[in-house]
């Protein structure tokens, strides 16, 4: 080893960013493995290299002692003064024993150890720089299945994508080009280990994101996203400028924008909706594409009463009651849905149960009646329900059958004309 040496290893500081110093320290460590390996020497060393020019010397450590037991670990007082006069007992004594066949053996283990650590360290910096990108969106190319995950070139490194990370029902084709979110960056003795996905609601974020500069710019803001992967997505947005539209920025002109996402997921339908503090708005637009006749709120139990049209009962619970199970995450609230009929019903079921069980009680003002019928009329939440929220179903007349409850229901009696009275 020579000057050399000391000239690689200023070359490999500079360009890769590994120091010096701590190059020439493993070279040392190294060097006094394969002293030891190769001449069978159980004494204790220490490998000095001149940080100018190169050289390398062995050196043998022993302890001073008036009696020395062991000659690959002890030096005799006499000994050791001859050495150098002021060295007294238990001080360390270093004899050069550098063999005259090391020159090739050194050089050898030096070149080892640096690309070792040329390995490592560039193993570090591509897990300091994926590190960093954790929670973004990455662009990648197919390479190959191994045991059903997926690996893809990075460029600089390999990501997997894990089963649990795949959307069902995508492909992933040699060479195909696909975006990915990168969830976790592990290190590993082979180098980083990046795990990626396309399930994930982050990747959705981060697509709306590159697609829509409002967003980017914080004008516009994802407040919520729930998910079903490759089926469908919900967005609740809010704009920070009153003249931006937060949808229609997120769906661009002509729907280009949203279109590019829909293409990156492959399909996957994605409803926009506008964030509202307000949870009885930002529950009935959570519910997109349906149209909400009126929400009933309990505060408390964060949970909710829905009403709808009849003919889109089923497109506000959807497939499998995916609308409505979306809309729940979307919000963070429990969402009881029914239709109108229903809701009528059930005012009506109330208000025979009611007058059914005050048949037996003496009313002796009408006062009485038209007071327990109104306590009929309020929400499912306690609230009085509005006259538009039914639609005039309320104002109907109701049939006599459904309000029977004989020809009188006390001695002065409420008849069903007074029924459909207070009911109007």
């Amino acid at each position: 080893m020579s000057a050399d040496l000391i000239h690689a290893l200023e070359q490999l500081e500079k360009e890769k960013g590994i120091d010096k110093e701590t190059l020439i320290e493993a070279i040392e460590a190294a060097l006094i493995s394969a002293y030891k390996r190769n001449f069978g020497s159980s004494q204790n060393v220490r490998v000095l290299i001149d940080r100018d020019s190169g050289e390398f010397k062995v050196f043998a450590l022993k302890k001073v002692t008036q009696s020395p037991k062991n000659i690959n670990f002890d030096i005799s007082i006499e000994e050791a003064k001859k050495i150098n006069p002021d060295f007294e007992e238990d001080d360390v004594v270093e004899i050069e024993v550098t063999p005259r066949k090391f020159g090739r053996i050194a050089a050898q283990t030096a070149k080892q150890v640096v690309v070792q650590r040329i390995r490592e360290a560039e193993r570090g910096i591509i897990f300091d720089e994926f590190a960093n990108k954790e929670g973004e969106i990455v662009t990648g190319i197919v390479q190959r299945t191994e045991r059903r995950n997926v690996i893809i070139d990075l460029g600089r490194a390999e990501a997997i994508l894990a089963p649990s990370e795949q959307v069902p029902g995508e492909e992933y084709k040699f060479n195909d080009r696909i975006k990915t979110y990168i969830i976790e960056v592990k290190k590993t003795t082979k180098g980083p280990q990046i795990m990626v996905s396309r399930t994930h609601p982050g990747l959705v974020k981060r697509l709306f994101e590159l697609e829509v500069p409002e967003i980017y710019e914080g004008i516009v803001e994802l407040k919520s996203i729930s998910r079903e992967p490759g089926s469908r997505t919900k967005v609740a947005v809010y704009s920070r400028d009153d003249n931006v539209d937060p949808v229609g920025a997120c769906v661009g002109q002509k729907g280009t924008r949203v279109q590019a996402i829909v293409d990156e997921l492959r399909g996957e339908k994605i409803d926009i909706i506008n964030w509202s503090s307000d949870p009885k708005e930002y529950i009935s637009s959570s519910l997109s594409p349906a149209k909400v006749i009126r929400v009933d709120v309990n505060e408390e139990e964060k949970s909710a009463k829905v009403t709808v049209p009849d003919f889109q009962l089923s497109l506000a619970i959807g497939k499998e009651g995916q609308n409505a199970r979306l809309a729940a995450k979307l919000t963070g609230w429990k969402i009881d849905i029914k239709s109108e009929s229903q809701l009528r019903a059930d005012i009506e079921q109330k208000l025979f149960n009611i007058n059914s069980e005050s048949a037996g009680d003496e009313y002796s003002e009408r006062d009485g009646g038209e007071e327990v019928l109104e306590e009929n009329l309020k929400g499912g939440a306690g609230e009085e329900v509005p006259e538009e929220g039914l639609e005039g179903d309320i104002g109907e007349e109701i049939p006599k059958e459904d309000v029977e409850a004989g020809d009188e229901i006390s001695e002065e009696g409420t008849s069903e004309r007074d029924l459909d009275e207070n009911i109007v």
